[in-house]
């Protein structure tokens, strides 16, 4: 009898059992002895408050929707006006001059990436990745015939692998992806790592005579607790791009509002930004949502309040020392990546979840051996799991 699904979905359907266990078994947990009493750190949905200028935003929006094409169809790449708030509020973020131009508004980050990579993918092409990574990159190539072709980062310290990627490119490579602040580990990578990396790639660029890009997902750059500096791609290599969102910085998450930028120094950069405008439309995205722009056009200089990430990441810091898990502190996103104390870390998952704690393992982000966990939950979620992180590990 045939599949009601290609090959590949339900592949990956059966591989997310796993995720489907915890969901399903969280839901039996709240039941049985009440949601304060389950700890949920599995999914990174942000929960702070938007600031006051999306409401103002919003409000001002609503009385506005009675006009003619209030809500209607604009340019694929975006309202003007839109644009052009993004090129100064870039030009400022990334150090380097964005003009409006070089700039495509997208349904989020993933939108962009997946435009980004119907405009340059042959099948075939390979996407390096430094891992651990967000699982939904694998998809993000697969979806235009790419390959993602993850590598692993330095050991505990999670720091690029330059020798690594580079022994990693081939004829087939089209595209280096990063993540920093990075979603699992919260490291961020400095302008040496970056350096190191683009010197990879210019003499790969040379040597297979093709254009290499270096791609920058930026959605967490906000969330930089200890005010490390994060080096802009544009200053150290020219084929590169900038693809960020608003889900964090404004907690506009379902909204589904992002970005992406060209490097004005890459030669040839319009011709990129077409085609990106293009497949932002054959995608079927056509545009990003209206509302999502001009709310960005009243609100983009905006943000959350940081310190409220940053006392939740000190609390989880403080309850996983007193449990005696072994972590690196992450300088940025919202999530830590604490070891596994046994090899596999399906099994401290497990009894995680008998302690009524919801956690993910790290093979799921490309790296055995250790387990993610969110803190954009409430602190006193944070604080209340203490004693049921103590526990799994006298119980192992």
């Amino acid at each position: 009898m045939s599949t009601l699904l290609s090959n590949e979905i339900a592949s990956a359907l059966g591989n997310s059992s796993m995720i489907r266990k915890m969901f399903e078994a969280g839901n039996e947990l709240r039941k049985k002895y009440g949601s304060d009493k389950v700890y949920d750190f599995s999914l990174g949905n942000p929960d702070v408050p938007a600031p006051a200028a999306v409401k103002t935003a919003l409000q001002d929006i609503a009385a506005k929707a009675d006009e003619p094409f209030a809500l209607g169809y604009m340019p694929n790449a975006g309202y003007p006006e839109c644009r052009a708030k993004l090129g100064e509020y870039l030009t400022r973020e990334q150090g380097e001059r964005v003009p409006a131009s070089h700039v495509v508004t997208t349904c989020g980050a993933a939108g962009g990436i997946n435009a980004f990579f119907r405009a340059v993918l042959e099948p075939g092409d390979e996407v390096i990745c430094p891992a651990p990574y967000f699982v939904e990159y694998a998809f993000y190539a697969g979806n235009f015939g790419g390959k993602l072709l993850p590598v692993a980062t330095k050991p505990d310290t999670f720091e690029l692998d330059c020798d690594a990627i580079a022994a990693a490119i081939t004829p087939k490579t089209r595209a280096v992806l990063v993540n920093s602040p990075n979603n699992p580990t919260g490291q961020i990578y400095t302008r040496s790592e970056l350096e190191a990396l683009a010197e990879v790639m210019r003499e790969a660029g040379r040597k297979y005579n093709r254009v290499i890009y270096l791609i920058a997902d930026e959605p967490y750059r906000y969330l930089n607790y200890d005010n490390c500096e994060v080096p802009s791609v544009f200053s150290v290599y020219a084929p590169s791009v900038v693809i960020g969102s608003f889900s964090k910085t404004l907690s506009l998450a379902g909204e589904r509002i992002g970005y992406v930028a060209v490097n004005p120094a890459l030669e040839g950069a319009e011709e990129l930004l077409n085609g990106v405008i293009m497949t932002n439309r054959i995608l079927g995205f056509v545009n990003a949502p209206a509302v999502a722009q001009q709310i960005l056009i009243r609100s983009v200089d905006s943000t959350i309040d940081l310190d409220i990430y940053r006392r939740r990441r000190n609390l989880m810091a403080q309850v996983l020392s007193d449990a005696g898990i072994e972590f690196l502190m992450p300088k940025g996103a919202f999530y830590f990546f604490p070891k596994s104390p046994v090899a596999d870390e399906r099994i401290f998952v497990d009894k995680l979840l008998q302690e009524r704690i919801l956690a993910v393992p790290g093979r799921g982000f490309g790296m055995a051996g250790y387990f993610r966990l969110t803190f954009c939950v409430d602190e006193s979620i944070i604080a209340n799991s203490a004693e049921s992180f103590k526990n799994a590990m006298k119980n192992l």
